[in-house]
């Protein structure tokens, strides 16, 4: 690091769980981010911050006014823009020393292979049952940690999937593919706009410890968040060993 980077990160390498061995680690490390709306914007903004040296982000919708309650990517400014190149703006602006790859694009499960497979952690935030199955099964077929968060109207969750250890959950040992959930979006139910926030930046400290490799994740563990109340609870996840997404060897 030059003395620039120990100066703008000096309050990282402060602490003794990070110092700069662990700054280093996280300005040599690649995250890739799917979604760049409400829960993509807080994580986005601390990963750029804390100096994650390449950040790819991906979305393929574009910036409307009823996302500017929530997505503090975005401004009234920049309706109508891609909420990639929107994002880009404000996150060059905070951190113009990191590599970032932003990608107009909805993701298939053939451009997810390619993408997971070059990425050190998966942040999911997404909303949708499909985009989250097909992240996950990128996640597990490649090994890497996937840190999935989710945020409807008041209630929140999130954990960490890291199939890396052969006796943690993956995505579809908790949320089965053929599970009957419907499909509830933020333009028909609402969503509180902090909750976003605190599922996002929780992500996002997740994914910081991941590629630190310092703490205990959520990996084997799901917090919800009910924010009427701001009460959390925990529920232990465990592998499901009938999954027929992380029960069988996968080789990229």
């Amino acid at each position: 690091m030059d003395d620039q980077q120990l100066l703008r990160y000096s309050r990282h390498i402060l602490l003794n769980e990070i110092g700069i061995e662990g700054q280093s680690r996280l300005l040599a490390a690649k995250a890739l981010i799917i979604g760049a709306g409400g829960l993509g914007s807080p994580a986005a903004l601390y990963l750029a911050a804390a100096g994650v040296g390449s950040i790819t982000l991906v979305d393929h919708d574009q910036v409307d006014l009823t996302n500017l309650q929530r997505q503090i990517l975005h401004t009234e400014e920049r309706i109508g823009m891609n909420k990639v190149d929107s994002a880009r703006i404000t996150l060059t602006q905070l951190n113009p020393h990191i590599q970032l790859t932003t990608l107009c694009e909805r993701v298939t499960p053939e451009r997810l292979t390619d993408l997971v497979s070059g990425a050190d952690v998966v942040l999911d935030c997404t909303d949708t049952f499909a985009t989250r199955h097909a992240i996950n099964a990128a996640c597990v077929a490649w090994r890497k940690p996937l840190v999935s968060g989710a945020a409807i109207g008041f209630d929140g969750q999130i954990s960490v999937f890291d199939t890396r250890s052969d006796n943690l959950p993956c995505y579809a040992c908790l949320f089965p593919a053929d599970l009957q959930t419907e499909e509830v979006a933020c333009a028909t139910m609402g969503v509180f706009a902090p909750l976003v926030g605190i599922i996002g930046t929780m992500q996002a400290a997740e994914a910081l410890k991941l590629l630190l490799q310092t703490g205990r994740s959520l990996a084997g563990k799901l917090l919800m968040l009910d924010a009427r109340q701001m009460e959390w609870q925990q529920m232990t996840a465990q592998r499901n060993p009938d999954c027929p997404v992380c029960n069988t060897t996968h080789s990229p």
